[in-house]
């Protein structure tokens, strides 16, 4: 059993591609009609095909209560890993990207946390 496909659910579907292909630095997967819905994916630049992030429509009134209580909380949605940490804040506050929580060592190791601008927190760990 293997993880093929996995989804955040975002505001907006059209400012969460550009988010996670222009910034995070995911590549476009998949863009298909679906309704009044997109169908879109993206998957690491340096491990395509391995792995899909579906960027969700949070129409469903469930799922846009989920958002907003795990952003309330401040709990993260998705962890990525990145072999540098120091150098992919750096990189992305350049960016503009807004970190809840910089760079920080602790018993789950070293990570920062940020906006993705789509309704949701995101972890960076070092790994």
């Amino acid at each position: 059993m293997r993880i093929k496909l996995t989804s955040v659910t975002v505001d907006d579907q059209a400012k969460a591609l550009a988010f996670y292909t222009d910034v995070l630095g995911f590549v476009l997967k998949r863009d298909d009609p679906a309704g009044e819905f997109r169908a879109i994916t993206v998957e690491p630049r340096d491990n395509p095909g391995e792995i899909e992030l579906m960027l969700e429509p949070n129409a469903h009134p469930a799922s846009k209560a989920f958002q907003e209580a795990l952003r309330k909380d401040g709990i993260p949605v998705a962890i990525f890993f990145v072999d540098d940490l120091d150098q992919e804040y750096a990189r992305l506050t350049g960016l503009g990207v807004s970190f809840v929580q910089e760079p920080t060592r602790s018993e789950w190791g070293y990570q920062a946390m940020l906006d993705d601008t789509c309704g949701n927190y995101l972890v960076l760990h070092e790994g």
